[in-house]
C-alpha cells in the first residue's frame, strides 16, 4: 500500500512517471493533421465539383461558400475562445456549451440571413439564391451549422483531445462534402452550396453524438454560472481581434486583382495558399499552448518558451523547404504560376518566421488577457499590410508580399514588448484585491500565477499544488465519493496516461 501511495505521489509532483509539455506535441501535430486533411479534402471538393458542373456554376459557388465560412467565424463571437480559457465549473459546462452552441447557431443563421436580404447591394448574380424560398433557408441553416461545426472544435479543444477534430472537422466533414455534388447537380449553382452545406450539418450532427459518447454531454439550458455573460468582454475582444486578423486576406486578393489584374490575381492566390499551410504551424502549436495553458495557468512561462521552441524548430526547416523547392511547387499548377509567382511564394516563405511571432505573441497576450494590446497588435498588422499593398501593389506582385511581411514583423515586435512589460490580469478574489491594494502580478519575465477564479478550488499542502490542475476539471473529479450516487452533470474529461495513478 505504501509503495502504491509513493509512486501515486511521484507521478502527480512530475516525476519520471510524467513529462510536461508533451500533450503540447501531440496536440499541436493533431491540430496541424486536421488543417491538413481538411485542405486536402476540400481540394477533392472542387476537383470532384469541376467535373460535374460548369466553370461559371462554380464561379458563382465559390462566393457563397465564402460567404458561409466567413459569416460563420463572424458568428463565433468569440466564444470559441471563452469555452477553452475559462470553462465553467463541471457542474454546469454542459449549460456553458449548450448556450454557446444555441446562440452561435442563431446567430449564424441570422448572419446568413441578413447576407442574402442585402443580395442586390453587393450580389446581383446571386440572387437567384435569395428567390427561391427553400434555397433561402437552406443556406441560413447551412451558415448556422458551420458556426456551431467550428465552436464545436473549440470544445474538443478545452478537452485536450484535438484528434477528434481530425475525425470530424478533417475527414467526416471532407467526406461527406465529396459524395454529394454528383446527387444534386439538378440544383445547379445550389447544388454545389448544398453541398457544401450538408458538409457542415453532418458534421454539426456527429460532433455532438461525439461529444455526448466522448465527454457525458447532455443538453443543459440553465443560464447560472456558465460564465458566459462574465467573460463577454473577453468573447468580444477576442473576437474583434480574430476579425481585424481576417481583414487584410480578404482586402489584398481584391487590391491585387483591382491594381495587377486577373493573371496576377490568380498567382498571388496560389502562393498565399501554400504559405498559409506554412503558417499552419504556427496556429496548431498557438492553439495547443492555448487550451494546455488554460488548464496548467502556473505553467504559463514555461509551456510558452516551449511552445517558442517548437514553432522555431518546425518552421524554419519548413520555410526553408519552401523557399528552395517553391519552384517544384508551382510547376504542379503550370509553368506560368513558376514563373510569375516563385518570387511571391520566396517572400511569404520569408515572412512565415515573423507571422509566427505575431502568432506566438497574440496567443500569449490573449491568455494574459491583455486584451487591448492583443486587439492593437491586429490593427498594427492589418493597417501596414492593407495600407502598403494598396501603396505598392503597382510596382509589382513581390511589393505585396514585403508588406504582408512588414505588418506582421512590426505586429510580432509590438506584441512581444507588451507581453514582456505588460502585467498579467489576475482573477476575481485575493488576486484582484491584491492588484488593487497596489500589488502587482508578475510579468512574462517572471512566472504567470494567476489565482483561480473559485477560490474553493484552491488546494493547499505541497502535494496539491504539483497537480497539473486543480480546477473543475481537476482529473480526480470525476472519482466518484463512496456512498453517494454519481450523476453525468458535465463532461469526463479524458485523463492522460501518464498522470493516471500507478494501479
Amino acid at each position: 500500500m505504501t509503495d502504491v501511495s509513493n509512486r501515486t505521489s511521484v507521478a502527480r509532483r512530475g516525476g519520471r512517471h510524467r513529462r510536461p509539455g508533451d500533450r503540447i506535441y501531440r496536440s499541436s501535430f493533431f491540430l496541424l493533421v486536421s488543417t491538413v486533411v481538411t485542405a486536402g479534402l476540400s481540394f477533392v471538393f472542387w476537383v470532384v465539383v469541376a467535373r460535374f458542373y460548369t466553370a461559371p456554376q462554380v464561379g458563382l459557388a465559390t462566393s457563397l461558400i465564402s460567404a458561409t465560412s466567413l459569416l460563420a467565424t463572424f458568428s463565433l463571437l468569440g466564444l470559441n475562445n471563452t469555452l477553452i480559457r475559462f470553462p465553467a465549473e463541471r457542474e454546469v459546462r454542459n449549460a456553458q456549451i449548450s448556450q454557446a452552441l444555441l446562440l452561435v447557431g442563431a446567430v449564424g443563421c441570422a448572419a446568413g440571413g441578413i447576407y442574402l436580404l442585402g443580395l442586390p447591394l453587393y450580389g446581383a448574380k446571386l440572387e437567384f439564391v435569395r428567390n427561391n424560398g427553400m434555397s433561402a433557408v437552406a443556406f441560413a441553416v447551412f451558415c448556422g451549422c458551420a458556426a456551431a461545426s467550428m465552436l464545436v472544435k473549440s470544445v474538443f479543444n478545452a478537452a485536450r483531445i484535438p484528434e477528434y477534430n481530425v475525425l470530424i472537422d478533417g475527414l467526416t466533414q471532407g467526406v461527406a462534402k465529396v459524395a454529394v455534388p454528383a446527387v444534386l447537380t439538378g440544383l445547379g449553382v445550389f447544388g454545389i452550396v448544398a453541398s457544401a452545406g450538408v458538409g457542415y450539418a453532418v458534421t454539426a450532427v456527429v460532433a455532438l453524438f461525439v461529444l455526448r459518447r466522448r465527454l457525458g454531454f447532455r443538453a443543459d439550458l440553465r443560464t447560472r454560472g456558465t460564465r458566459l455573460r462574465e467573460k463577454f468582454r473577453f468573447s468580444m475582444a477576442s473576437h474583434v481581434s480574430n476579425l481585424i486578423n481576417l481583414a487584410p486576406v480578404l482586402a489584398t486578393p481584391l487590391i491585387v486583382l483591382h491594381q495587377l489584374g486577373a493573371a496576377e490575381a490568380g498567382y498571388y492566390f496560389v502562393a498565399f495558399q501554400i504559405a498559409a499551410m506554412l503558417n499552419a504551424v504556427s496556429t496548431a502549436v498557438g492553439e495547443a499552448v492555448f487550451a494546455e495553458v488554460s488548464h496548467e495557468e502556473s505553467r504559463f512561462r514555461e509551456l510558452m518558451l516551449r511552445s517558442a521552441r517548437i514553432i522555431a524548430a518546425v518552421q524554419i526547416p519548413a520555410a526553408a523547404v519552401v523557399i528552395i523547392g517553391g519552384g517544384l511547387l508551382l510547376q504542379v499548377f503550370g509553368a506560368g504560376y513558376a514563373e510569375h509567382a516563385r518570387p511571391l511564394l520566396t517572400v511569404l516563405a520569408f515572412a512565415a518566421l515573423p507571422v509566427a511571432l505575431n502568432t506566438w505573441a497574440c496567443f500569449a497576450l490573449k491568455l494574459a488577457q491583455r486584451m487591448r494590446q492583443l486587439v492593437g497588435s491586429n490593427v498594427i498588422m492589418a493597417a501596414l499590410s492593407i495600407g502598403l499593398s494598396a501603396a505598392f501593389a503597382d510596382r509589382g506582385l513581390v511589393w505585396v508580399g514585403y508588406a504582408w511581411a512588414v505588418g506582421n514583423a512590426v505586429a510580432g515586435v509590438f506584441a512581444t514588448l507588451s507581453l514582456v512589460r505588460g502585467r498579467a490580469v489576475p482573477a476575481k478574489g485575493t488576486a484582484g484585491a491584491a492588484t488593487a491594494a497596489g500589488e502587482t502580478s508578475e510579468s512574462f519575465a517572471g512566472t504567470y500565477a494567476a489565482e483561480p477564479e473559485n477560490p474553493a478550488a484552491r488546494l493547499d499542502g505541497p502535494d496539491e499544488a504539483a497537480r497539473p490542475y486543480a480546477g473543475p476539471y481537476a482529473l480526480d473529479a470525476a472519482v466518484p465519493t463512496p456512498g453517494v450516487p454519481s450523476y453525468p452533470t458535465g463532461p469526463s474529461w479524458p485523463r492522460p496516461r501518464s498522470e493516471r495513478p500507478a494501479p
